[in-house]
């Protein structure tokens, strides 16, 4: 029998790790990495019925936890074919009243957890013609909509990164694609303590039609996912719109601290 291929999901056991792992459990054997290893046994588990699942446990916001899921990556027996790079955080903190120790471990997990993951992926994937890396992004990060927060610039970088790494490697037949959704229900907000209770239900996305949007672009070619029109439009106006017009509007937003890696 034919195997499966391989998808290691990072931030695997709940919101949009969690969508990505039911939905390519059809498809894929799955590595799915997480820090809390019973929520991920429990993932497993609820994964079962659809395919193989190994557990990685890991803290992508050290370098040890980085190593180790970079060895899985790279594992010669069982290659990994396709790459999603969820695990993220946010700050509620602006930058002045911040600690470099806090902006830091939001710039590994963030930032340096996605580069060192994608560079063990690309050698493979290269040599063998083939692969896939979805790297999460937000829409937050084509511009700074959250006055005094890190998270944006560190999810702009997410999307550049992505977008120029698609563009090298796609003549070796591998994709790279950002996907930014905007707001997603997920446990995020809830662990994170933001009230979600102001914010009028069309702005809210599901984390499953996300997923399936986002694996769509992706098989389409395209380097930078924005699931849903709304968010397409919010987008074009982004970038489209007066810069002052965009700082009054996003002088109210407040930022909020999270982990989605569970």
């Amino acid at each position: 029998m034919t195997e499966r291929p391989v998808a290691l999901i990072t931030g695997a056991t709940a919101g949009i790790g969690a969508a990505f792992a039911r939905e390519l459990a059809r498809s894929h054997d799955l590595v799915l990495v997480a820090r809390d290893k019973a929520r991920l046994d429990a993932m497993a588990a609820e994964l079962g019925r659809e395919g193989g699942a190994e557990v990685l446990p890991a803290d992508l916001s050290t370098p040890e936890g980085c190593d180790l899921v970079a060895a899985r990556i790279a594992a010669p027996e069982r290659p990994v074919d396709l790459l999603v790079n969820n695990a993220g955080m946010s700050l509620n903190t602006p930058l002045p009243r911040s600690t470099v120790e806090r902006e830091e471990l939001l710039l590994r997990l963030n930032v340096h957890a996605v580069m060192r993951l994608t560079l063990a992926a690309l050698p493979g994937m290269t040599a063998r013609g083939r692969g896939d890396i979805v790297n999460v992004s937000s829409v937050s990060g084509f511009a700074a909509m959250m006055p005094g927060s890190t998270y944006p610039a560190s999810k702009a970088w997410v999307t550049n990164f992505s977008e120029s790494t698609g563009q090298l490697v796609r003549a070796n037949g591998v994709r790279v694609m950002a996907l930014c959704p905007g707001y997603t229900r997920t446990e995020f907000h809830e662990r994170a303590g933001i009230s979600t209770a102001k914010m009028p239900a069309w702005l809210w996305l599901d984390a499953s039609r996300v997923v399936r949007d986002g694996l769509r672009d992706l098989r389409k070619g395209k380097l930078v996912s924005v699931p849903s029109w709304k968010y397409k439009m919010a987008v074009f106006g982004i970038r489209h719109a007066p810069q002052g017009l965009v700082r009054r509007v996003s002088s109210g937003t407040r930022s909020r601290i999270g982990r989605d890696d569970h």
